[in-house]
């Protein structure tokens, strides 16, 4: 068997949450492993960043490479591995990654973010890469002169990816299951309504994805006409319609989950119901706003958290000897 590694704090996942909270770990210089399989998280592929303060301009995955880069110099380690299960005895909890390595840690960070939402058709799966994509951000330039592509949703990611598809694609139709656009920021609206070649798809949902598996999607069909027609040829369908939290390993703690939201409730200090586990980012219910500093913000603040209480279990180990009537004895 493998040796089980020990770490004091264990932080899990690879994003804006996670890196803040490896770079507050190591500066408290308690032993810190960061493990997770998806560099950057969402702000590495979210194209570019221009709300970030002192970096009014940057792309998402340069940003979170700068993330990095200022943790690596404090030579934190990075498993590069998901966190697959997780159990607590005493006062360590056991992880194991999705590559097999066994850590014990006194106190673990979840900051795994996310999951996106896809539609649940017949050969979404299949079709993925081959005209089906889950972020515009990434695969917008592969359109360029195409003639038409489609984005389901009706947050700002949707809103965001319609526009910056209307660059590259003649056409482009934002496909949206309710009667009107009310998530997206104002400005991100005020954009769109100046878009002429997007056209926004009311009370409409996709329904069926058209194509064969030689030539990958070609069309969709949709749950009610549009122009006199129930189908659109198009050359892509991107598919930005939320995420949901990962709650695998909340689950697997008996972490409480917010009925309203669906995600991992935490207290100011990022502190889950279990003693020990802390929480950050897209994960949590600690802000409804879900931005890359305010996912940096809770990193810093779980890790300080996560330090305190790392203090306490070394304190009452101390405690614990020391009080032993071995170690009172000398025996």
């Amino acid at each position: 068997m493998s040796e089980v590694k020990q770490v004091d704090v264990l932080i899990g996942g690879q994003g804006a949450a996670a890196f803040a909270a490896g770079l507050y770990s190591s500066r408290y210089q308690v032993d810190t492993l960061i493990a997770g399989e998806q560099f950057g998280g969402e702000t590495a592929i979210g194209g570019t960043i221009e709300n970030y303060p002192g970096q009014p301009d940057i792309d998402g995955f340069d940003l979170m490479m700068k993330f990095k880069e200022q943790v690596d110099k404090l030579e934190t380690p990075t498993a590069y591995s998901n966190l697959k299960t997780i159990s607590k005895n005493g006062d360590v909890f056991r992880v194991v990654l999705d590559d097999d390595t066994e850590i014990d840690a006194i106190s673990v960070i979840l900051a795994v973010g996310r999951e996106r939402r896809k539609l649940s058709l017949p050969k979404e799966e299949e079709w993925t890469g081959n005209g089906v994509s889950y972020c515009s951000t990434c695969d917008a330039p592969l359109y360029r002169n195409k003639a038409a592509a489609a984005v389901v949703g009706g947050g700002n990611a949707a809103v965001e990816g319609a526009v910056l598809l209307s660059k590259y694609a003649a056409t482009v139709y934002l496909v949206y299951r309710r009667d009107e656009l009310t998530r997206p920021e104002p400005i991100l609206l005020k954009v769109l309504e100046q878009t002429d070649n997007v056209k926004v798809l009311y009370s409409t949902e996709v329904v069926e994805l058209l194509g064969s598996d030689e030539a990958g999607l070609t069309g969709i069909r949709l749950s009610k006409p549009w122009e006199g027609q129930d189908e659109l040829t198009i050359d892509g369908l991107f598919v930005e319609a939320g995420a949901d939290p990962r709650l695998e390993i909340p689950n697997q703690l008996g972490l409480e989950i917010n009925p309203d939201t669906g995600e991992v409730h935490v207290d100011r200090s990022l502190k889950t119901s279990v003693e020990g586990i802390y929480a950050a980012g897209d994960l949590t219910d600690g802000t409804d706003l879900k931005q890359t500093i305010t996912a940096a913000a809770q990193g810093a603040v779980a890790a300080l958290s996560a330090y305190q209480h790392v203090q306490e279990v070394k304190a009452g180990r101390h405690d614990a000897v020391q009080a032993s009537p071995a170690a009172v004895s000398g025996s």
